[in-house]
């Protein structure tokens, strides 16, 4: 059967850097060359495994569904450590492989990702664990917080006034909503400051920050 390959990593510094992306994709190709299966497709995705809007997923699903093809990933953890995501993809009539466990079947990744979640879980509660145990210690939480998250408002006002024109240009072109504004900078080819694709939620973050309240002020 043909194989349409989904590869993710977390964040966009990861997708500019290959970090992961590299490993995912040469167990893929070994995975293919070894079965001797065609690849049709490759959908990488730039997003946390804990969001379950994956538009690139959706993507690879449809391609798989229309194509009679199997979606193949590097390893089960690229997908989500969520169970119930697992569960709800492994219900969508679409046969999933896992190149790091080739022989596993649709029981077997639901195990698995019984197990990632639980792992998942474990590294929660350590967390915890440690930030009550360094209070308890007197140690004051936060102070290195408040100045990394002082950065990131920086950074995040200053990719903002970087769009200014391209959201001007696309506004005076005629785009007045969320939507057409983020099909517009999608069709530029700009990327959000994650490195993804946009939807009309970024965008209307990026306008908080560049009018305040009102995302549709009089252009000047």
């Amino acid at each position: 059967m043909p194989l349409v390959a989904y590869t993710r990593v977390s964040t966009g510094k990861q997708q500019a850097s290959g970090l992961g992306l590299e490993a995912q994709q040469e167990a893929i190709d070994r995975y293919a060359e070894r079965t001797g299966e065609p690849i049709i497709g490759v959908f990488t995705e730039v997003e946390s495994g804990a969001v379950r809007d994956r538009p690139q997923l959706a993507a690879a699903l449809d391609l798989c569904r229309r194509k009679k093809a199997v979606l193949l990933i590097a390893r089960l953890d690229r997908l989500s450590r969520s169970l119930a995501f697992i569960a709800q993809l492994l219900e969508a009539g679409v046969d999933v492989r896992a190149a790091d466990v080739p022989e596993a079947n649709r029981l077997t990744l639901q195990l698995l990702a019984v197990f990632a979640e639980h792992e998942r879980q474990m590294i929660r509660d350590r967390t915890k664990a440690a930030l009550a145990a360094a209070k308890a210690r007197g140690v004051r939480l936060g102070a290195h917080g408040a100045v990394l998250a002082a950065g990131h408002r920086r950074e995040a006002q200053l990719f903002a006034e970087s769009l200014r024109g391209s959201i001007n240009e696309l506004r005076a072109g005629g785009c007045e909503t969320t939507r057409e504004l983020a099909d517009g900078l999608n069709r530029r080819g700009e990327l959000t400051r994650e490195g993804g694709h946009w939807h009309p939620a970024t965008v209307s973050r990026v306008l908080r920050r560049l009018t305040g309240p009102d995302p549709f002020p009089a252009m000047p």
